[in-house]
């Protein structure tokens, strides 16, 4: 990003950075595991497009996604890598799939069917990775019912569709205490067995992938095949304890008015602030049209001018003010952080997230398209809006 961004309010995204956090997943995860970064929700909101070719020059094995529609948008992209669809998929989409020549994940019989109907109806291959629900509970079959389903599987596999991998989603990979980690891989273990075993599948071949970013952080010896890494890709960190991410994503807008307001003024709508003295007010062209959280209202902070400054009143569509008195060189036009690092003052997606009440992918893929992503790399971020 070069020169200053002619807009209200931007999204700044740092490729370097992203690469960056990419490279500490695979160093961590070691050489034998491959990359699978998830680029579902737009690349977590900040540009599907941009962050493929941002993260391609560290060879990732695939791509992940969670709706046909985003597996075509980045096959487009893409033409060679696998693009693996983790959640399940309406059967009307089959025929959608495998035109693009995606890689599904599969939770029950009956899809895998339609699946096998339509790729030997065009005589080709499809890939399929089978879901072990092991405590997820949104999908997957039962890591107890392992039997049953993996001999219907295996029926329906081995001719025009190739049984390429087998999967688990750990809950709460985040945390650093509690037993329901090692829990799952005991399941899917398990589960593995049972194929094995019981149902005579090359469990040995085929690509298995347990671990999100928490997951591989924590625990790399539980990498195997491949690693879905994800939110720490785009600066969120994977949890307490593990190594922080670099900072990808910020959030700015321009100052669009300042005044000068008596004791007792009010501002926005309920008129739930009042100025406790002669203060200094900026209007900045930011608002929760554009995702900044209605709830950061009287509790949220910026940064202007290398200082953080109180959020004050509730935040309207296409405004928020925010309380810069004692800061005199603040004029019209100036920018204001609401997320990322303006001089020694830094706002993270977990302090906004904690603020709000919710998580940091709830914030990072909270704002909305009227945000323009402005991507640099080599380090010439606008750092406070200046080119």
């Amino acid at each position: 990003m070069t020169g200053e961004p002619k807009t209200r309010g931007w999204v700044e995204v740092d490729a370097d950075a992203m690469r960056a956090n990419l490279r500490t997943i695979r160093e961590t995860a070691g050489p034998a595991a491959g990359l699978l970064p998830m680029v579902k929700a737009d690349a977590y909101g900040l540009g599907m497009a941009r962050a493929m070719e941002a993260m391609a020059p560290e060879d990732p094995w695939g791509w992940g996604v969670a709706t046909v529609e985003e597996g075509e948008e980045a096959r487009s992209l893409d033409p060679a890598r696998p693009i693996l669809v983790l959640s399940p998929i309406p059967g009307a989409l089959v025929p959608d799939a495998l035109e693009a020549r995606l890689t599904l994940a599969v939770s029950d019989v009956s899809l895998l069917e339609r699946i096998a109907r339509e790729a030997a109806r065009r005589g080709g291959e499809v890939a399929v990775h089978v879901e072990v629900d092991t405590g997820m509970g949104r999908a997957g079959f039962d890591w107890r019912e392992v039997e049953g389903w993996g001999r219907a599987v295996a029926a329906l596999t081995g001719g025009n569709v190739r049984w390429e991998g087998c999967f688990t989603h750990f809950h709460s990979a985040e945390e650093v205490e509690g037993p329901s980690l090692d829990l799952q891989v005991r399941r899917f273990e398990e589960a593995l067995r049972v194929l094995r075993e019981e149902v005579g599948v090359d469990t040995e071949t085929m690509l298995l992938h347990l671990c999100n970013s928490s997951a591989v952080l924590r625990r790399p010896e539980l990498s195997r095949s491949l690693v879905r890494s994800g939110l720490f890709l785009y600066g969120g960190s994977a949890g307490a304890g593990l190594p922080e991410p670099v900072s990808v994503a910020s959030v700015r807008a321009r100052v669009v008015l300042v005044r000068e307001v008596s004791l007792g003024t009010t501002v926005g709508y309920g008129a739930t602030y009042a100025a406790q003295r002669p203060e200094r007010w900026a209007t900045v062209g930011l608002g929760y049209g554009d995702g900044l959280r209605r709830s950061l209202s009287n509790r949220g902070d910026a940064i202007v001018g290398g200082r953080r400054v109180p959020i004050i009143g509730r935040i309207s569509m296409d405004m928020v003010v925010v309380d810069i008195t004692g800061i005199e060189d603040v004029e019209v036009g100036a920018p204001v952080t609401f997320l990322g690092t303006d001089g020694k003052e830094r706002i993270t997606l977990e302090e906004m997230a904690e603020a709000v009440g919710t998580n940091a992918y709830e914030i990072l893929t909270g704002f909305t398209p009227r945000l323009p992503r402005l991507w640099f790399e080599g380090g010439a971020a606008g750092r406070g809006g200046h080119g």
